[in-house]
């Protein structure tokens, strides 16, 4: 499993807790920046973010991705489209969540979210 990274890089125990949820081993992170100008248009500056992650056409469509994407709410939401048209799915989503009481601040994995599953569920509310 590769693990996009638009955000904070992942800690030891960050990536052991995305192992055991996802049940199988990251192989690659690779780390993006996902820094916009919030002067310019967003959607160039995300499929600059996306061309980052250095994959091919074919690894887009064939490898098996999870992201962890920008923590700015418009980048994340353009971010999922474009990989969407990218991959031909929603690649799965890492969420974080606090750790509470933690001194300093620290975060832990609390779930894998499959987007391609709540989209397909969603679709039948039509």
């Amino acid at each position: 499993m590769i693990l996009l990274n638009f955000s904070h890089p992942f800690t030891t125990e960050q990536l052991q807790q995305l192992e055991e949820l996802a049940g199988k081993k990251v192989d690659r992170v690779i780390e993006i920046n996902a820094q916009i100008d919030p002067q310019q248009p967003i959607a160039p500056q995300v499929v600059e973010m996306a061309d980052r992650a250095g994959l091919s056409p074919a690894e887009w469509q064939s490898l098996p991705l999870v992201v962890n994407p920008p923590s700015l709410n418009i980048s994340a939401a353009v971010l999922m489209a474009e990989l969407h048209g990218r991959c031909g799915y929603f690649p799965a989503a890492v969420r974080l969540r606090p750790v509470p009481d933690s001194v300093p601040p620290c975060f832990e994995v609390a779930e894998i979210l499959s987007l391609q599953a709540i989209r397909e569920r969603a679709r039948g509310k039509r």
